[in-house]
């Protein structure tokens, strides 16, 4: 049995390129010494911390007496020291990600303390999805870093992936020791996340719920999550999801211009990116986010276990200044850091507005063309129901790791069948065309009932007709009288995307996508047409 990851549920990881196997060879090598059968440079890593730092396995004393398994990088001697706190991510090797990353901040003159969260791994309790319970286990466990280091310490971080990224940041909002953070592929509105639009991310449930098979969930996170994937009690989830966002006590943030350093992968199928755009944006400290081409973690992986890795490079300077003191030039560089598909630039900004230098708008003409004038009264159907080759990925978390190689999807956009999809084509570009920024659609259209979803997908196309996926957003409308006009005005993820010379844009939209949960009656259709008043077209963010 397979599901829409690709892969046996029961043996589905989030961090599927993670080798535990040479982690757990670092581990006891760290404990022991013996450094026997390790490359060089791991070996090297053992030889330094060890030369400088204690490490040791520790319980920490979390909420409701909660123990949580951990593990402490401690300098002897009284010289205050800046100290990092790490929670883990969403897996059940709990802290062991971290066991390298750690060790090189250790050596470098960090205490550090990083634990497996409430209900992974050894630690106790059942997984509150950074809930109340999770805040005050971070509190718990820098309390039991400070006791460990006798009280020698001069600033505080706190340092998550994935998971352990939003903990981090809410714990930063609640705790005013903290004075900065450090959040790889995280989020920033849960809500937003589960929801985009309206529309229930149901593989991103199902994959947080699969890979968390050995987990402990609470009741109620078991109740949310099934109630996502049933379609049930939404307002309740939003609810719940509000608690767990930091962009809702970004305030507290702001309060004390707590540094944040965020890095996301262009193609995120978990946390979209727009949300974590929404929380960026808000925060008015110090702040930097860098864009990799990936997936969920991909673009930090290859740092979990040593090699080299710009993200890591980046999140070790963010720190070193904000906790040391540092003058390394971080502060300089601009707030955000694009790579840019496919070529792999690198090109920062001052800010996230700056990114955009203007907007190219484009008409959905009835001829199938994007074109520059306004074309009105024209009708494109879609059938629901029907799955095409258009999709957001073929694996969640997955499909990122081929991006990275360089091996991006493929659509074959000659095999999209034009009475289940509409689907709009610019002119080839005279000249490469750089979309920097968020694309935004507003597109109306005649659904014969209440309740009705799609997909958008922009495509860049060769001109053999290939195409490669730029971003994508889904809409759910659950208010419309049934055989009512539907404007929907929606904002495509973020992206950075360099079209070639010869290659053209194309919109594709269909009413079906197995990454989403959808609202539409099978067999019915959706009437998309751009009436005078409001033309529908499609706004592009050039750099």
């Amino acid at each position: 049995m397979t599901d829409v990851t690709g892969r046996n549920p029961a043996a589905f990881s989030l961090y599927p390129e993670l080798d535990a196997t040479t982690l757990t060879a670092f581990l006891t090598a760290l404990e022991s010494g013996d450094v026997t059968g390790l490359a060089p440079a791991r070996a090297a890593e053992i030889a330094d911390v060890r030369s400088v730092a204690v490490f040791g396995r520790v319980k920490v004393a979390g909420a409701d007496g909660d123990l949580l398994d951990a593990a402490l990088w401690r300098h002897t001697g009284v010289q205050p020291r800046p100290v990092i706190v790490m929670p883990s991510p969403w897996t059940h090797h709990g802290w062991l990600p971290y066991v390298v990353q750690a060790s090189i901040f250790a050596a470098r003159g960090y205490n550090v303390l990083a634990y497996s969260a409430r209900g992974f791994a050894g630690s106790e309790g059942q997984v509150d999805v950074a809930g109340p319970l999770d805040v005050a286990d971070g509190s718990r466990a820098l309390d039991h870093l400070i006791e460990r280091t006798a009280g020698s310490v001069t600033r505080i971080g706190f340092l998550g992936d994935s998971y352990g990224s939003g903990i981090g940041q809410l714990v930063a909002a609640h705790d005013t020791r903290v004075d900065a953070v450090v959040a790889l592929s995280t989020w920033g509105d849960l809500g937003e996340a589960f929801y985009e639009n309206r529309t229930r991310h149901v593989s991103a449930v199902e994959a947080l719920l699969r890979a968390a098979s050995k987990a402990r969930l609470s009741p109620q996170t078991q109740s949310v999550f099934e109630n996502v994937l049933a379609n049930r009690d939404v307002q309740g989830t939003l609810r719940w999801a509000e608690q767990r966002s930091p962009y809702s006590h970004v305030k507290e943030l702001n309060r004390r211009h707590v540094p944040v350093y965020f890095a996301q992968a262009w193609h995120e199928t978990l946390f979209p990116n727009n949300q974590t755009l929404k929380m960026f944006n808000e925060l008015t400290g110090p702040k930097r986010l860098d864009f990799s081409i990936g997936d969920h973690s991909g673009p930090e992986m290859t740092g979990m276990i040593g090699l080299p890795n710009r993200i890591w490079t980046t999140a070790h300077r963010w720190l070193d200044h904000h906790l040391k003191g540092i003058d390394n030039g971080i502060t300089d560089e601009g707030q955000v850091l694009a790579e840019v598909m496919w070529g792999r630039a690198l090109e920062p900004r001052p800010t996230w507005p700056s990114v955009t230098e203007d907007v190219r708008r484009l008409h959905l003409a009835g001829t199938g063309e994007l074109t520059d004038a306004a074309d009105a009264g024209w009708s494109a159907s879609v059938l629901c129901g029907v799955d095409t080759p258009a999709t957001v990925a073929d694996a969640v978390v997955l499909s990122g790791y081929d991006e990275i190689a360089g091996r991006p999807k493929a659509y074959p956009t000659g095999d999209i069948d034009r009475s289940v999809a509409a689907v709009w084509a610019a002119d080839p570009e005279s000249e490469t065309t750089r979309l920097r920024g968020i694309p935004r659609l507003r597109v109306t259209y005649r659904a014969a009932n209440s309740k009705s979803t799609f997909v958008a997908y922009l495509l860049a196309v060769a001109p053999d007709g290939t195409g490669h996926l730029v971003t994508h957003a889904p809409y759910t409308d659950l208010d419309s009288p049934p055989d009512s006009l539907v404007r929907a005005d929606i904002e495509l993820q973020a992206t950075a995307y360099d079209v070639p010379r010869g290659h053209r844009l194309m919109l594709v939209i269909d009413a079906r996508d197995p990454f989403y949960g959808d609202a539409n009656l099978p067999r019915a259709t959706l009437a998309f047409t751009s009436p005078e008043p409001t033309p529908s077209y499609l706004d592009l963010p050039l750099g």
